[in-house]
């Protein structure tokens, strides 16, 4: 009778020690939250998988546990429904919450704007957007001209590169943002910066290192990428007619930097414009300009990092299409400028 009292005893303790793990997972996987401390912006590449993410959102201790993620995923028959994008997450978002989010079937709501900077913009058009949203950016253009503090503040060892006289324009790095009600302008460059060196990874800056060429030098072509052409392929094909322009001495002759000076896009540009005195002018200037002329995004970067070496040597963009045009010898490229209107 003894044995029979103390199986039971056992077995009832088993029993509630399962129905209080029972409850403990279960209050995990609805109530918990992570340890953020402010609102973070989460972005969901393309294919990536529901336990990658799950690893990853604890890591930003958005959630305090990836299996509880990923079992409420499950539950709930959402597990193949995460939509790629970027969100917001928030400190008092709990699991449920970020799931619906992920999937959309959640308006995002938060104290934060989501702002959007397109690849080629420069600071100027970056300042203008901030504050037509309503965030604090007064000072923003200042601290831009202040490359040496962000570096010596936060320890940006990619920024060392940036002459004394030149500002952090090619370092803003374009994506889709989301920032709190109360940031400061320092508090946007600092997000933009961090972003950039997430995005320039080790083996890009050892690519680089080992091509002899600086970090300065990439954005700076980068930047004129940006402007030039559209798609990828044709950035690395102007890449690589740019690059073999510098070794033999050639100049750019980049209507992007002129576009830069006159603070306009022409379809053509005169001959008066392209003598007009600048050192940004490359028309008149053999070489990079002094410093980028945009904010370019990551193809732009790696293609002025990976270019490709055809036998053209000139090149201009259908007005009609965008469509880049490219040649070999100055006859075929002037006969395609008057086939094109230019």
């Amino acid at each position: 009778m003894i044995i029979k009292n103390k199986k039971l005893f056992i077995g009832l303790i088993v029993i509630a020690v399962l129905i209080t793990g029972f409850f403990y997972f279960q209050n995990q996987v609805y109530y918990s939250r992570g340890s953020l401390k402010k609102p973070i912006n989460f972005k969901i590449e393309r294919g990536e998988s529901a336990l990658k993410i799950g690893e990853r959102l604890k890591k930003e201790k958005a959630i305090s546990s990836k299996i509880c993620f990923a079992y409420y995923l499950w539950r709930k028959n959402i597990y193949g429904k995460i939509i790629a994008g970027e969100y917001a997450v928030n400190p008092q978002n709990t699991i449920p919450e970020i799931a619906l989010i992920i999937t959309q079937q959640k308006e995002i709501v938060s104290n934060e704007k989501k702002i959007t900077f397109p690849e080629g913009w420069d600071s100027r058009k970056m300042e203008a957007r901030i504050k037509k949203q309503k965030l604090s950016g007064d000072n923003f253009l200042d601290l831009v001209e202040r490359p040496n503090y962000f570096r010596d503040e936060y320890d940006y060892g990619f920024l060392a590169g940036i002459p004394e006289d030149k500002s952090l324009e090619g370092y803003l790095f374009p994506d889709t943002y989301f920032f709190s009600m109360d940031a400061n302008a320092e508090d946007i460059i600092k997000k933009m910066l961090d972003n950039f060196d997430r995005k320039l990874s080790d083996d890009l800056r050892s690519e680089i290192q080992n091509q002899n060429k600086t970090i300065y030098e990439i954005i700076t072509l980068a930047s004129i990428l940006e402007k030039e052409v559209k798609t990828p392929d044709d950035k690395k094909i102007v890449s690589g007619i740019f690059w073999n322009r510098i070794k033999i001495g050639q100049s750019l002759q980049s209507c992007a930097t002129l576009s830069y000076i006159l603070r306009e896009n022409k379809d053509q540009y005169s001959y008066e414009d392209t003598q007009i005195k600048s050192p940004y002018n490359t028309y008149l200037n053999p070489g990079l300009p002094p410093g980028p002329i945009s904010n370019p995004g990551i193809i732009s970067i790696k293609a002025a990092i990976y270019p490709v070496e055809t036998n053209y040597n000139y090149f201009l963009s259908n007005p009609e299409t965008g469509e880049t045009i490219f040649s070999k010898t100055l006859e075929e490229h002037n006969a395609n400028k008057v086939k094109y209107g230019l």
